[in-house]
Formats: C-alpha cells, structure tokens, sequence
C-alpha cells in the first residue's frame, strides 16, 4: 500500500509540474501569441520627390536600419502642397507602427501658419519618433557685389530700404522664411523676390540679377569653390565643416540666430508607445555610424538623433517660433 501512496504521490507531484509549465507554454506559443513586431515592411512616405534631399536622406537611414536588423522598408514617395499630401497620409494611416513619415522644418513646423487649412495638427495628429538631421543655409551674393559681410548687407539696406532684393525658392519656404528672419533681427527691410524653385534663382544670383540668396549648402557650395558666388554667412549655430571659413550669422553680430531645415521621422499619433520606443532605438544607432554620418554630410545635413520627447518639444517650439516670422512677412497660402 505504501508504494501504490508513493506512486500516486509522484503522478500527483507530476500533474501539478505539468499544469504549471502549461499557461507559460500557451502564452509563448499559442495562435494568439502577438507577433513581434515588426512583422512585415514598413512603409516609410517621404512627401518630396525621389531624387530629392528628403529622399536621399529617408532612403539612407532606413537602409542603414535595414542592413542591422534585417527589417524591411519601402519608401512611398507622395510630393504636393509643400509635403502636406504625404504628411497627411501618414496622419490618416492606421497607427500600428508600418507606416511613418520624414516630415520637416516647412511640413511640421511651418505649415500650420502658412496654410490656411492645413489638413492634419502636427502636434494633435502625429507622433515624434526621432530627429534625423539638420540642414543650415547659406547666405550668399554674387562674386562682384560690393557686399562681402552681413554687415555690410544690413547697412545698406538701413540706408536705402528696400532697395536690395532676396531671392528664395518660393513664398513660405525655409529660404523664404530665414530671409525674413534676418530682417526682423537686424531691423532691415529687403524686397523678397520668390522664384519657382532653386534654379533659377540661383542662376540670377549668379548673373547679378539678385542681390542676396539664401540656399541650402550643397546647392551653393561648387559655385562658392568656383569663385562664381560669394558666400558671407551660414544660419547654423556653428560653422559649417564644407565652409569653415565662412562665419554664422550668429558670429556676424546676431548672437542666437539660427535657422535651418530639420529632418524627422513621425508616426501616426496612437502609434503604440512601445513600437515608438523601437524605432527610435534603431535610428540613434544607425545615427551614430559614421558612414551613415558621412553620407548626410555630403547632402549637406548634420546628425541629430534624440529622443521622441525631445522631437516634440522641437516641433512646439519651432510652430511657435516660425509662426510669428510668417505672421510678419504676411505670406498666406491655400
């Protein structure tokens, strides 16, 4: 009898082991186990054209995140209102984390004064991931201008109000908007001429027809080396490694000023927290190479990463402060 209680005893002993391991096994590899995440290609809208800064800079990243974790991305290029259609699409999408969007300084930041009916909020309708990069602007004048300093820019520009004219890409661009900027700060007046896009405008800058332009670097920088245009400042914080010799326009008596076209990666806005978390974790990594540092600089970007919370405050800070510069100039679109 004692061995029949010993066996029951152990087959007991088993059953209760056995009930035990059971749930966990369930948990990790029953049907309704969630799959990791991700799962299948991510879809990243780039809301320029292909070819273009925005482009390059979302397909290197994305392929530098690729090659170290075997995910799989697919850029969706979806141009139009000044990258409003491709932001919105992404603000529409389902927020599961397989769709996210580069937006930038114009889209995130200055959009939602300048159109009058911007059809998503950056901050209400999308969620930060992280920054990318940063790309800082060039003020430049043709090579046989007698302006050869910011000083000497904003001195004749108090003397004869709007007499000089600034060229940019188009109302309400970056260019645009940094121009006006300038203004306000030294207290000059310029009579802005937009043009339909970069190259005629600088084509114009060249020829003398214009008397200032600001653009980004690498648009400039082989006409600067050239001799064919004359390069006074940079809108960055610090100089420029492609242009160390040329000053900010911080150094050239404007302490605090800074004006450049950031990049960042944004998500719908229920995106879960934890796929948030994911992303950001592999793009500071990738951020961190120095390959893939190379490759922004030679699209005239610096590399920024950060946190998703840091993104945010950015993107509040930068509406706020774009959106006086617009109210200013009085520039609207529909």
């Amino acid at each position: 009898m004692s061995a029949i209680r010993s066996v029951r005893r152990n087959l007991f002993t088993l059953a209760l082991g056995i009930a035990a391991v059971l749930p966990v096994a369930t948990v990790a590899t029953g049907a309704h186990a969630a799959p990791a995440y991700p799962s299948k290609p991510i879809r990243v809208i780039v809301p320029f054209p292909a070819g273009g800064g925005t482009d390059i800079i979302a397909r290197e990243v994305t392929n530098k995140v690729a090659m170290a974790t075997g995910w799989t991305f697919v850029v969706d290029n979806k141009p139009g209102s000044g990258g409003n259609l491709g932001v919105d699409a992404a603000a529409k999408a389902p927020a599961d984390g397989y769709t996210i969007v580069l937006g930038q300084t114009s889209n995130l930041a200055i959009n939602p004064t300048l159109f009058s009916h911007l059809p998503y909020d950056p901050l209400k309708d999308l969620a930060p991931i992280s920054l990318v990069a940063s790309a800082p602007l060039v003020l430049a004048t043709p090579v046989n201008s007698p302006y050869k300093t910011v000083a000497d820019l904003v001195q004749a520009g108090k003397a004869k109000p709007g007499k000089l004219n600034i060229a940019s890409p188009g109302n309400g661009t970056v260019a645009h908007l940094s121009g006006e900027l300038l203004q306000k700060t030294a207290g000059v007046k310029f009579t802005h001429v937009p043009y339909k896009g970069t190259a005629q405008a600088v084509n114009d800058l060249i020829g003398g027809q214009v008397d200032l332009y600001f653009s980004s670097v690498p648009t400039l920088l082989a006409h600067i080396r050239n001799n064919k245009v004359r390069a006074l400042a940079v809108t960055s914080a610090r100089r420029v490694d492609d242009l160390p010799q040329v000053p900010t326009i911080a150094e050239s008596g404007y302490p605090g000023f800074e004006a450049a076209t950031w990049f960042g990666f944004v998500a719908p806005a229920a995106t879960p927290k934890d796929v948030i978390a994911r992303l950001n974790a592999e793009f500071n990594k990738a951020l961190q190479t120095p390959d893939l540092a190379k490759k922004l600089s030679d699209q005239g970007a610096v590399v920024l990463g950060g946190t998703p919370e840091a993104f945010g405050a950015r993107i509040r800070q930068d509406i706020t402060r774009w959106a006086a510069i617009v109210k200013e100039s009085g520039t609207k679109l529909d």
